[in-house]
């Protein structure tokens, strides 16, 4: 670089040009992190002699204040001028609910300019999955209460019309959350088009009952990107406890992908997975389980 490329076309170096630099000739959007937390817990099973049916959950605040306020939304808030993303995360999941010392890896951005009444506000999601038992959930903040749901997801309608240069393909999605006399319902409606070499998503809140926000276009998001990475990482482990059973950790990817699997074939898919141990659960009605546990794999093979 020769001196003279180290000044401007006004002639200021860089340090003159920040000294004069008017941050406020630009609006700035104000920015918040949400975090979707998922967890798999055993249903109220009534026959001791079948393994407990389990359910994908997620953890959701009743907010305390407005806008939305008695409405339920994922854990988040305001990012601090002096934080990172990250360390925002972790600090607005700890103070609103109680959690702490998680995995957590970022989901997406949601930048839609009416996606929040008070003012521009750009979201950055991080999703992670926990075993449940080993969290002490407990509201705290702006957060009135704080609790899993049972998730569930599902297709309604599906269309697919098919164009000169390729195609528009739309989803109708319906997402519902139960705790107990709590339901809250969405429908999100995805549209994916493809023309010529160019493939734009859009994704929209066609109605929502009890969900604050836009958050459950995040949540049916979220459930979309976990069942991709269930199927090439080892990201279901973070639900299971340190020593499980085949048959729960079968149960486990059924649940997060919503079909049934095959025993021998899961069993081949995970071998590299897991460690066989000398220990068995045992439980009434059941013979004893050998139990496993996860084999991490090193990222540098």
């Amino acid at each position: 670089m020769t001196e003279r490329s180290k000044y401007n076309p006004n002639g200021l170096t860089e340090e003159q040009f920040l000294a004069a630099y008017d941050a406020t000739q630009y609006e700035r959007p104000s920015v918040t992190v949400d975090m979707l937390l998922f967890t798999v817990m055993d249903q109220l099973q009534h026959n001791y002699r079948k393994l407990p049916e389990k359910t994908l959950q997620l953890l959701l605040i009743q907010r305390g204040e407005h806008p939305f306020i008695g409405q339920w939304a994922l854990p988040g808030g305001f990012v601090g001028m002096d934080e990172s993303l990250e360390e925002a995360a972790r600090r607005e999941l700890k103070t609103e609910t109680n959690v702490d010392q998680i995995y957590m890896e970022q989901l997406y951005t949601w930048g839609d300019v009416a996606r929040d009444p008070r003012m521009r506000v750009i979201s950055c999601a991080y999703m992670a999955l926990v075993d449940h038992d080993s969290l002490e959930v407990q509201a705290g903040d702006d957060a009135a209460d704080a609790r899993w749901f049972e998730l569930d997801y599902s297709v309604a309608q599906e269309t697919r019309t098919n164009q000169p240069e390729g195609y528009t393909w739309e989803q109708d999605i319906d997402v519902t959350l139960k705790h107990g006399d709590i339901r809250l319902s969405s429908k999100v409606k995805v549209t994916e088009i493809l023309k010529g070499k160019t493939i734009e998503i859009k994704r929209e809140v066609l109605e929502s009952q009890g969900i604050a926000f836009d958050h459950a276009k995040i949540i049916a998001y979220g459930i979309e990107r976990l069942r991709s990475k269930i199927e090439y990482t080892d990201i279901a482990f973070h639900l299971m406890p340190s020593l499980f059973t085949l048959g729960e950790l079968q149960q486990v990817y059924e649940i997060i992908l919503g079909k049934e699997l095959l025993a021998a074939a899961f069993r081949r898919k995970i071998a590299d997975l897991v460690d066989e141990t000398n220990e068995y659960r045992k439980a009434a009605g059941h013979r004893p389980s050998k139990l496993y546990r996860f084999k991490p794999r090193s990222r540098f093979i």
